[in-house]
């Protein structure tokens, strides 16, 4: 057993309150249960209202399987533990107090808590399937799935969000900046995201927003400080190639720019030719050259297609032919390909706009992400699979990405009583 299972037992009052007495004695009548501390510091539930021997009290409510994980926890010397009214255990192994030295009030749940609904829990979060719940999920109807999954996408597209309000708050609020990064990141397509994220902090925005209006510069700039040009002299005998490290070596010491990257800092092993890093930078060159205002221009934005037409920019002539400097490819890579633009704007887009919307307190911005999602087509990957075999919805990437939500957030730590469809089951079990 979890002690989410007992937040979830108070949080609902799903257990026997028929003359409910603390381990002391004292009668126990519940008027409030409190409101559940998701994430922050402090009790498991505030503002919580408890008659103890006719006696109103207002304040917390802290949780635990055994009473001695108060001392184990530390909690006798946290302020913020003072204002705990009740003390809400499975089992009392040893009283607990205060810091002054009062007891604290007890109530113990063992006993008091329906049998079948603790066997369906123990069946959830002891389950062998990959989802908990997937031999009785396609019993539930799909309002409960449904609700769980506008949750989980919304959950998911906050994740993202904060990951960017994060950078946003390393580059001084600067939005420029910020968006530069993150896109890099997402021109990375997992396999090299690192790798680019390191691009940008040894060619910082402040360098590449100096030369957007000069192509030649710019492009030796981004494949300079990459690294794929440092053994131009004396490995690569190509004229276009010489060009560029020439015009980086003196752009690089105009602006005392770090050192380039490693080669190490690139994964090029069991690639296709199309995901090369070299490919992929000639892409974000192309991006970066042809929307010298990145977060403005993209903003502006309303439709997919007008999303498509900002990514889908030519790269030099060059990069469609190389995927690598000095080495001619079979194949050609005249633009980005459509599923990797759809990767962008899942990816890269729709976090900027809530991120945005948060930054500007204006809700707007996250509709706006959703209705992107929506609009492109499903992600089609093992997570997916799994739930749409289970009856969930999955017609868009908002789905795809609720989905993958789910999977990450509920069904892998077993946090199935958090869950509509886990609390569903659970309720199924009530008498």
């Amino acid at each position: 057993m979890k002690e989410d299972f007992l937040h979830y037992i108070w949080q609902y009052q799903y257990f026997h309150k028929e003359q409910l007495q603390t381990t002391a004695g004292e009668e126990v009548v519940v008027l409030h249960p409190g409101f559940y501390n998701k994430g922050d510091a402090g009790p498991d539930f505030s503002s919580a209202r408890v008659l103890i021997n006719n006696t109103e009290w207002a304040g917390s409510v802290e949780i635990h399987l055994k009473s001695s994980d108060w001392r184990r926890h530390q909690h006798q010397h946290d302020a913020k533990y003072n204002q705990v009214i009740l003390h809400v255990v499975w089992e009392e192994d040893e009283p607990v107090r205060r810091q002054e030295g009062t007891l604290m009030p007890t109530l113990e749940l063992k006993g008091l808590v329906n049998l079948p609904l603790q066997a369906q829990y123990q069946e959830l979060f002891w389950s062998k399937e990959i989802i908990p719940c997937a031999p009785q999920a396609p019993k539930i109807d799909s309002v409960h799935k449904s609700s769980m999954m506008d949750k989980t996408l919304v959950e998911r597209l906050e994740l993202k969000a904060g990951l960017v309000l994060e950078r946003l708050e390393q580059n001084k609020q600067d939005w420029e900046a910020t968006v530069y990064q993150t896109m890099a990141y997402g021109f990375g397509f997992k396999i090299n995201q690192d790798g680019f994220l390191r691009l940008t902090q040894v060619l910082p925005w402040n360098i590449i927003n100096r030369y957007c209006n000069n192509p030649n510069q710019l492009e030796a700039l981004l494949f300079g400080q990459a690294g794929f040009l440092h053994v131009a002299e004396t490995a690569i005998a190509d004229e276009y190639v010489q060009t560029l490290a020439k015009e980086h070596r003196f752009l690089a010491h105009k602006h005392n720019l770090s050192q380039p990257l490693p080669k190490s800092a690139w994964n090029m092993l069991r690639l296709r030719p199309a995901n090369f890093p070299a490919v992929r930078l000639g892409q974000f060159f192309a991006v970066l050259q042809a929307h010298p205002h990145l977060w403005s221009e993209l903003a502006l934005c309303d439709s997919k297609e007008n999303y498509y037409r900002y990514f889908l920019q030519t790269p030099p002539i060059y990069w469609q032919q190389h995927y690598a400097p000095g080495k001619p490819s079979a194949h050609q890579f005249p633009h980005i390909g459509e599923e990797s633009i759809q990767n962008l704007l899942i990816n890269v887009v729709a976090p900027l706009l809530v991120a945005y919307g948060k930054r500007m307190g204006n809700e707007t911005y996250q509709d706006k992400a959703i209705e992107l999602l929506e609009s492109l087509g499903k992600e089609q990957n093992r997570i997916t699979r799994l739930y749409s075999n289970l009856g969930f919805t999955h017609r868009s990437a908002a789905d795809s990405q609720a989905l993958i939500g789910l999977y990450h957030t509920y069904c892998t730590p077993r946090k199935c009583v958090h869950c509509a469809v886990g609390h569903r089951l659970m309720k199924q079990n009530l008498t």
